[in-house]
């Protein structure tokens, strides 16, 4: 028992970058929920995003990721779409500095975000159009089986694979789950809502090639030696059906979330009202014959 929980907490390939980053947050996170208030659901939405994280990326699962299909599919909606959910959903910028030593927010955090580099990346990931078209672009990209196949014959590229997956899908979900109004916030309340809808759209139709295929779409696997015995084309159903109905699934529970953030925002009286505009050239012309300049 104690051999078999082993191997799964072991990661298949160890990382002293990510464990270090990783710890970095969770003891950052730690400090800062104990210096500001945070509510007992969003600190849990916080952790499971978390332990989800490190389970795709640093244990024995990313083995069997690498070696079946439907295993590596699964690991992507993970990363892609759960973790950044969870995570975002807990708003944990405001935990997070605060658990930052007074010198490292005035010597490191505000120089970095003062800095033209930090400027340039974060306007251009956290533009809606390019945040969108990122989320998106990456599912398809990686579905294509040439670069699945170069994915899986490079550590390089499967980790950028990976760390794209999981870096847009924070950039994304972020700007649907604001919950401030526009602005400052980068989406429309209306956006954010219609956004799921759209960007699910060209998942379904992936998933729905992959699942009704009939032939071996990503031979990669077979090279690599797969982790169960079943026929090939039942994993590829299965992660057919992954990028299918549980994405659209997790996009679509996105979406009422931003629907819930808009309706408050409206409830508050928070979002921006447009000013009501005079068409009437007749009232105009009598006011200005009222008092003549």
């Amino acid at each position: 028992m104690i051999a078999t929980l082993l191997k799964w907490i072991v990661p298949w390939e160890f990382s002293w970058v990510f464990l270090a980053g990783f710890l970095l947050t969770c003891v950052l996170y730690l400090r800062g929920s104990r210096r500001v208030s945070v509510s007992l659901s969003r600190q849990l939405a916080f952790w499971a995003g978390m332990a989800i994280i490190y389970l795709s990326l640093h244990t024995y699962l990313d083995y069997y990721a690498e070696h079946e299909f439907f295993m590596h599919r699964l690991q992507q909606l993970l990363l892609h779409h759960l973790a950044p959910l969870l995570i975002v959903t807990a708003f944990p910028g405001t935990a997070l500095r605060a658990g930052m030593p007074l010198a490292w927010r005035a010597r490191v955090l505000q120089p970095l975000r003062r800095s033209w580099p930090w400027r340039v990346v974060s306007g251009a990931l956290l533009n809606p159009a390019v945040a969108t078209l990122l989320f998106i672009g990456f599912i398809l990209i990686w579905l294509i089986p040439s670069m699945q196949t170069l994915a899986m014959l490079d550590w390089r590229i499967y980790r950028f694979m990976n760390w794209s997956m999981l870096i847009s899908g924070f950039a994304y979900w972020s700007l649907v789950l604001d919950h401030r109004p526009h602005p400052p916030g980068r989406m429309t309340a209306g956006l954010r809502v219609l956004s799921p809808a759209i960007t699910m759209t060209p998942q379904i139709l992936a998933g729905a090639i992959v699942t009704f295929s009939k032939t071996d779409l990503y031979p990669i696997f077979e090279i690599c030696g797969r982790a169960f015995t079943f026929d090939v084309l039942t994993g590829q159903l299965i992660g057919g059906v992954i990028i299918w109905v549980p994405s659209a699934l997790l996009e679509s529970i996105g979406g009422l979330m931003a629907l819930r953030q808009w309706l408050r925002l409206s409830r508050n009286g928070r979002l921006p009202r447009r000013p009501l505009r005079r068409h009437s050239t007749a009232a105009a012309a009598r006011v200005n014959a009222g008092h003549p300049s």
